[in-house]
């Protein structure tokens, strides 16, 4: 009775299971359902309005712009004739290097007030200087075997700004007075020449200063220093130089002294010229070359250079700083000499004295400019004698605004 009830029991539950659906079909039954209300919603938003396609497009436009923009520009190649750079405008450098130092404004106002303004009183003193239409050109010519030429006419040159033949207004001789500026390195890195280059210095004030001419010593150092303001008493230019102490563990701020200088000697109306005597190496100025060169170009200053700290040893030579002190003298019409001997020295500051003194000075007047503050390139030769060498300034900074 036992085994036939249990036998009933389990063929009834089979006759249940044939008769409902199982596991499996069940799951698919659900399967099919939940698959054909995803095909029903995604049909729904597979198709957005036009409002919103073109929302979406100009999205990614924008999303893509600032990527673009943050690529750096490659740097233009530079033409050899011109700036090593394309300096920034010649105001900055003022600006930054009274922000630096209180004290080369104040140095500055004291000994040349026009000079010691504001960024914006500079911009409206070099307006009046440009707007005066005067650019001068001072101007070296030597023969092949490098004679000075010294019997030219103004009628002899030829003036290409930006390779466009341009007429020369004025020419004068060198006999006109020199403000200028002696920049001497009193930094830590000249200790091991400091004999020289002390001598250095006052050799070329006793041979190159006349009593028509008027000099100012500055010192190189950690910081800018007018140690003697501008004078035509060359003993006292002398003592000065006598008197610079020892250099202790001073940094050397190149830059920032050849601007302050630039700046100090803008207002003269005579020829300026600095003359660095220093190994070109510069350690903590707050301006950089770019902004140093455009104040050399912006003040129509020229440079001259006699490198010390010369051995035969190359861990005492610094091929930087003697790039540095060709350039600036290469784009502002001077020359760099580079001495390692006494009498080569002395040599150097004859050729200085030589140079000064048997210049030409040409005027240009620029017209019909186009104010946009760029750099203009200048060309000079002597169109009347062929084979004659000129060296003079690379260009100048036309008007802004």
């Amino acid at each position: 009775m036992a085994g036939t009830g249990s036998g009933r029991r389990a063929g009834a539950a089979r006759g249940r299971d044939s008769l409902s659906p199982g596991p499996s079909a069940f799951v698919r039954t659900r399967l099919k359902r939940a698959l054909a209300a995803c095909v029903c919603a995604l049909a729904l938003c597979a198709t957005p309005s036009p409002a919103l396609r073109a929302q979406s497009g100009r999205a990614q436009t924008k999303k893509g712009t600032p990527n673009a923009a943050a690529t750096p520009t490659p740097t233009p190649v530079r033409p050899l004739e011109g700036p090593i750079a394309e300096p920034p405008p010649p105001s900055d450098p003022k600006a930054k290097v009274r922000k630096a130092a209180g004290v080369r404004t104040a140095e500055t106002s004291a000994q040349a007030p026009k000079a010691a303004g504001t960024p914006d009183e500079d911009e409206g003193e070099e307006v009046v200087r440009i707007s005066s239409n005067l650019v001068p050109l001072p101007a070296s010519v030597v023969d092949a075997q490098g004679h000075a030429v010294a019997d030219l006419k103004v009628e002899d040159f030829e003036l290409l700004v930006d390779g466009r033949a341009q007429p020369i207004g004025d020419l004068s001789r060198a006999d006109t007075p020199v403000s200028l500026a002696l920049l001497f390195d009193n930094s830590s890195s000249q200790v091991g020449t400091r004999e020289f280059e002390r001598q250095a210095g006052i050799r070329f004030l006793r041979s190159v200063i006349r009593p028509v001419d008027r000099a100012a010593v500055f010192s190189i150092s950690t910081e800018p220093e007018l140690s003697q303001p501008l004078t035509n008493d060359v003993k006292a230019l002398v003592r000065t130089i006598e008197s610079f102490p020892r250099p202790e563990a001073a940094a050397t701020a190149l830059f920032d002294t050849v601007v302050k200088a630039a700046d100090y000697l803008k207002p003269a109306r005579t020829r300026k010229v600095i003359v660095i005597i220093s190994d070109g190496t510069d350690t903590v100025s707050d301006l950089g070359y770019d902004e140093t060169l455009a104040a050399l170009i912006a003040d129509d200053v020229q440079v001259y250079a006699v490198q010390t700290g010369n051995s035969e040893s190359l861990n005492l030579h610094d091929p930087a700083g003697q790039h540095r002190l060709e350039e600036f003298a290469a784009q502002t019409g001077g020359a760099v000499y580079i001495p390692h001997t006494h009498d080569e020295l002395g040599a150097a500051f004859r050729q200085i004295a030589t140079d000064l003194s048997q210049q030409y000075v040409l005027s240009y007047y620029p017209s019909g400019d186009v104010r946009d503050g760029r750099f203009r390139l200048f060309t000079l030769n002597v169109k009347t004698r062929p084979g004659l060498r000129v060296r003079t300034r690379k260009g100048y900074y036309a008007p802004k605004g």
